[in-house]
């Protein structure tokens, strides 16, 4: 029988950090966190045990980011492999030799004995899934010797790769129909398929630069505290831990100014924002200072500035299941680029 890992909805997301590994706080691994903050909040994880094994789905209506680092390494030692199959939305894994995405349909491996971070994104209709292994490491080096660096990504559906997920598929949706010792075959045949796989497909990750791995950085940073109203070029270097005038320069080679890029990326929640929700639900003024505004009036200059119609009026308009994502594209304020230097 699978058993719920942990939910988070509006009332309890805030935290997750202290309960994302389980009640018996055992499962995953130490890390950083995070669940974004939005209308719908919804995230739930289900989990199934095998043996020294863990099979998890895990399912999100909003973006989920997590960070492992050298001091968690040193804090908690475990060396686990989590082998990933993609169902919805994308993964974005930032690693030691560089950055991949895998979308729906993809295969990836991290591994809880170097530093990474994932970024878990909603698709077009705001779903995030994906189904998950974690074995530990010394027991899939049984199956798969040769050296997987965290990052590894394929296609999940070559004929390997779709036979082993119905198979673990099936074992995780087991009722308690099966026995445990005949769980543990299935799940070692899945990763001898697996195996095969991997030997024909590994190869080395593509390398990104320095800067574009710091870009990254930034950009995860600038999203975790996009509500933050005194975000500006000097919190945002401290918490890259970055001086100012390179933080300057990656957005120089980035070609978008920072506040230009703050200031799309808050009234892009904020559209998406009113475009889900009724006035019951939450006021303009609370999407307002939500998304980092100080003021609802300054918010609702820049909205009607941008998007030609004033906060409600936009609210209002009948989108037949159209989202904010068809508008068209943002266009900077004018007399707005220092106000957040």
């Amino acid at each position: 029988m699978t058993e719920t890992l942990f939910a988070f909805d509006e009332r309890n997301y805030r935290n997750c950090q202290n309960s994302f590994r389980g009640a018996r706080n055992q499962e995953y691994y130490l890390g950083e966190y995070s669940i974004e903050a939005g209308s719908v909040i919804d995230v739930r994880a289900d989990k199934k045990a095998v043996g020294s094994c863990s099979i998890i789905r895990l399912r999100s209506k909003t973006r989920l980011f997590f960070k492992r680092t050298w001091a968690h390494i040193r804090e908690d030692a475990t060396d686990v492999t989590v082998l990933w199959f993609v169902k919805r939305g994308r993964l974005c894994v930032s690693h030691q030799t560089g950055h991949c995405v895998a979308r729906a349909g993809d295969f990836v491996i991290t591994k809880s004995a170097t530093p990474f971070s994932i970024e878990c994104q909603t698709d077009d209709d705001g779903l995030h899934e994906v189904f998950h292994v974690i074995i530990p490491a010394h027991s899939l080096r049984r199956f798969i010797p040769q050296d997987v660096s965290t990052g590894f990504s394929v296609s999940a559906r070559g004929r390997e790769f779709v036979i082993a997920e119905h198979i673990l598929t099936d074992i995780f949706e087991d009722a308690g129909e099966l026995a445990e010792h005949s769980s543990q075959l299935l799940i070692d045949s899945a990763l001898s398929v697996l195996s095969d796989a991997i030997k024909r497909d590994a190869a080395c990750p593509v390398r990104q630069t320095i800067s574009d791995q710091r870009l990254q950085d930034v950009m995860r940073y600038i999203d975790i505290h996009l509500s933050d109203p005194t975000l500006s070029v000097a919190t945002v270097a401290k918490g890259c831990g970055i001086s100012a005038r390179y933080l300057s320069f990656l957005f120089k080679v980035h070609g978008t100014p920072f506040s230009t890029l703050v200031w799309e990326k808050r009234l892009k929640m904020a559209s998406l924002w009113l475009a889900s929700s009724k006035p019951g639900d939450i006021s303009v003024s609370k999407v307002a200072y939500k998304v980092g505004f100080k003021s609802a009036a300054h918010f609702s200059r820049m909205f009607k500035r941008n998007f030609n119609m004033s906060p409600r009026e936009y609210r209002s308009v009948p989108r037949n299941g159209a989202s904010a994502k068809t508008l068209p594209a943002y266009q900077m304020p004018a007399g707005s680029e220092t106000a957040l230097q």
